[in-house]
This record gives C-alpha cells, structure tokens and sequence, in this order.
C-alpha cells in the first residue's frame, strides 16, 4: 500500500513540474525571414511570385514557378547589437553567429501531353533556419525599490516550513524549488519556526538601493524541413502543398546579481547574492501549408497562402543555484552556496502555436523587374501550451490570451534586372504580439541585395537589417522589473544556386 501511495506522490509532483512562460510562447510561435539572398534581399515578398526556394516558405505553390531544377545552398553571417536602459544606465552587449541556414533542391516534371490543361508538376525539398535562437543581453542599473527577494517571497507563501527543511530539492514541484532555494541561502525567513508556517519575510534589507545586473546568454535555433509538391494549370494556376517537420534546440543560462548599500545591522542581511539560471529546450513538430497562385495577366500575380498551426513535442532541463552572502556590523560571513547540482528534466509537454494567412500581390514588368507585396496575419493569442485540462497550462494559457493578440506583417520587395545583373530591396514591418506593444515592441527591417547570373550559376548577395525594442521582466514573478532594449540585426546572406 505505501508504495501506491509513493508513486501516487510522485505522480502528483511531476505533474506540478512546469516552468513555462509566456516569452517561451512567443520565443516558438514567431519566425523570422531567413533563406536564400535573394528572398532576404527583397525582405521575403514572395507569396505571389514564387520560383525561388525560400519563397515555398511563404506560399508552397511557388515551386510550380520554376521553369528548371534547381540546388541553392545558403550561408549567412548574423550580428545583433543590444543597448539596455536599466533605470538609467545604459549597457550594451553584442553577440555574432555564423550558419549553413539553407539548403533545399526543387524538380520539375512537364506533362509532354499537349492535350492536357496540367501542365506541370513539381517536387521540393528545402531546410530552412526559421528563428536564429543565438542572442546576448547585459543589463545593470540601481533599482530604487525591488529587490530579487520578491521573487523567492511569491513562491514561498504558502508554502509549509516542514517542505523547506526537510524535502530535497529535486522531490520538490518548479514553485517549491524557488522557495527552498532562498530559504536554503538566508534570502528569506520564516514568520516563525512552526513546520506548518506558510509565512516568510524577507532577510534583504531596506532603506538602500538596490544594484542588479542581469546577463541572459541564448543559443539555438527553429528549423524546418519542408516536402512540397506544386502543380500548375494551363500555365495560369499554380496551387501546393507543404508538410513540414520542425526542429527546435534552445539553451538559455542566465545570471542575476545584486548587492545593496543599506546601513548594516546587529542582525545577518543578505549583502549581495547571484542567482543562476540554464535552460534546454528541445524537441520537434508538424505543421502544413496550403497555397495558391493566379497568373491573373502576364504582368499581374495574385497569391493566397495558409500555413496551419504548428504543433510542438518538446522537452525542458533546468538547473539553477544560489550564492547569497550575508554580514552584520560585525562580520561578513562566508557566502552561502545553495547548488544542488541536479538537471530537472520535466515531463515533455505540447505547444500549439497559431495559424497564418498571407495575401499576396505581385507586378512582373517583362524582363526588367518586379514589385511584389505580401500581407500576413497571425493572432498569438491562440498559442496554446496542452494539455489544457492541466492546472499550470490553464493559468498560462489564459494569460497568453490576455497578454497576446493577433499580430500583422507588411512585405514590400523589388528587383531590377540588368543583363546578367538583379539588384534588389525590400521593407518589412510586423505589428507586435503584445497586447500593450511595449513587453515587444513592433520591428522594422529594410533590406538589399544584388545577383549575377552566370548561366547554369547564380551567385547572390544580401544584406537585411531589423530593429525592435522590448521591455520584459527579468522575471515573470516577483521582480517584474526589466530593462529597455533596443536590439539591432544585422544580416549578411550569400547563395549559391544551380539550375540542373
């Protein structure tokens, strides 16, 4: 009977092992434009166009346009310029990457029936980088009234004394493991030494101010494998089919450290402490896309592209330790290091992130040029992490739905051709998903490029810069209070592409 009952326990503690939050949400519901040069250089306007094979990313009908087989593979180097405001001061990191974020081949089979309005088919496969995970943050400033020690407060209450002392860390639920951790570092007291107490205050003194640093380091990356198939009819409807499988690796180790200048006293207070935070995010998903081309005029294309929701299978480790020091008017203690040395690995969990749609319209003048625009809309307050009858997936999803809404892109892309030569621009602008766009803030990019056709060869060249401002909370509890950044990127993109 005791070892139901244990299993029983145990069941009911891993069930309460989540640490999911909203950003988690959005860091895998958004995508952002990678590719070929080409398709970067006009800032991904290709849902009417086609014929490129990034742009099967946007609309699958797209492979329908080729007239050749084709191999592109594509190289891009990344740099991300981040300048924080924390109160006042001003820090700023940067962080560069390099990848192989392309690589795909499409193959074109025409019908040789002359009587048939179908007039061709086509097949293509293509891996794509879709979110380039890798990014450094450095802030530092002197906050005038929050402490970290609200954060271990928030999951402590409630929480009994019994739980604090005699549990082990890694038997304890993700709200548990933060309590037992400042109570383990002297962050937090009890009211009083009752094993029912479910009351703490804090050891962080008062009437100083508070200096905190925050460093969040992250590596990883979406990607996506897409199988198409496209055919086209009567050379003036092109309609195709992606299924996608996705892939998802992400690790985030931050740091958090603070230190105040309050008056000592008889009794110990926390002096200063560092807190230390990895996660691992990994896992894979499905999602498909439907598309539609119409060649309306020989110079006028109208596309119409829907890519459903994608559905997630992924896995978390998360690790953490605490170094709190605390001293008197007489004394500073040795610090008081509170590292279990164990990687939670939780129990894998769904996400489901939004659908899209995207319009498209796009002007062919001849040989010389095109001007192509596209129109997305996304609505992120229908991420969803499942099962949803779970309590802690319940709470999170509703607060996505109350913090997110649905977001728009704007596309504008243009080439000019001069013999061998295309030259290329593009605009981008995507509405936040952020109910109060200031969490995330809206992002603008503009973009260029240049190819040289050398025959059976095409060399491609792009350069895509964005930038958006985001205000987030160092933590999601607790210390709600975060920086001002203004993150910069900058991308460099080449191609190289043969047609078969």
């Amino acid at each position: 009977m005791k070892k139901y009952i244990f299993i029983l326990i145990l069941a009911l503690s891993i069930t309460n092992l989540n640490a999911q939050e909203v950003r988690d949400a959005v860091r895998y519901a958004q995508d952002n434009i990678n590719g070929t040069a080409r398709f970067r250089g006009m800032s991904g306007a290709f849902g009417a166009l086609g014929g490129d094979l990034s742009a099967i990313n946007v609309n699958p009908a797209g492979s329908a346009i080729f007239s050749n087989n084709q191999l592109s593979f594509s190289i891009n180097t990344t740099s991300i310029n981040n300048n924080s405001n924390y109160f006042g001061t001003q820090s700023n990191k940067k962080d560069n990457s390099s990848d192989l974020n392309q690589a795909g081949g499409v193959f074109v089979f025409k019908n040789q029936s002359q009587s048939s309005n179908w007039k061709k088919f086509s097949v293509a496969i293509n891996y794509e980088n879709t979110n380039n995970l890798n990014n450094s943050t450095f802030s530092a400033g002197v906050n005038p009234t929050n402490s970290i020690d609200s954060y271990f407060l928030n999951y402590a209450n409630g929480v009994p004394l019994s739980t604090l002392e005699d549990s082990d860390y890694q038997d304890l639920g993700h709200g548990a493991q933060q309590a037992f951790l400042g109570y383990q570092a002297y962050v937090i007291n009890p009211v009083n030494t009752n094993a029912n107490n479910r009351a703490y205050t804090s050891n962080v003194p008062r009437g100083g101010n508070y200096f905190q640093e925050n460093s969040v380091v992250s590596n990883g990356y979406n990607g996506k494998l897409s199988f198409n198939a496209a055919t086209s009819y009567k050379d003036k409807l092109f309609i195709g089919l992606n299924l996608n499988s996705h892939f998802t690796d992400y690790r985030q180790t931050s740091r958090f450290y603070e230190d105040n200048n309050a008056p000592l006293t008889s009794r110990y207070t926390i002096s200063r402490l560092q807190f230390d935070n990895e996660l691992y995010t990994y896992g894979t998903g499905f999602s498909f896309q439907l598309g539609a081309i119409a060649k309306v005029t020989n110079e006028l294309r109208l596309g119409l592209a829907y890519e459903s929701s994608t559905w997630h299978r992924l896995n978390d480790e998360f690790s953490q330790k605490l170094v709190g020091v605390s001293a008197n008017t007489t004394e500073e203690l040795a610090p008081d290091v509170v590292d279990p040395n164990i990687t939670n690995f939780y129990e894998p969990y769904r996400l489901q992130t939004p659908s899209k749609i995207t319009g498209s319209l796009a002007y062919i003048f001849g040989k010389k040029g095109l001007l192509s625009v596209d129109c997305s809309r996304r609505n992120y307050g229908n991420t969803q992490f499942k099962p949803v009858n779970d309590a802690y997936f319940a709470g999170i999803n509703n607060a996505i739905s109350n913090l997110l809404t649905s977001a728009n892109e704007l596309r504008i892309g243009a080439e000019y051709r001069i013999q061998a030569w295309s030259l290329r621009g593009g605009y981008r602008y995507e509405q936040s998903p952020y109910k109060n766009k200031t969490t995330v803030g809206d992002l603008t990019g503009y973009s260029t490029g240049f190819g040289y056709n050398f025959g059976g060869t095409k060399l491609d060249l792009s350069y895509a810069s964005f930038s958006r401002n985001n205000q987030q909370g160092f933590f999601e509890q607790g210390l709600t209070d975060g920086a001002k950044i203004n993150s910069k990127n900058n991308t460099v993109t080449l191609t190289l592409l043969f047609e078969l």
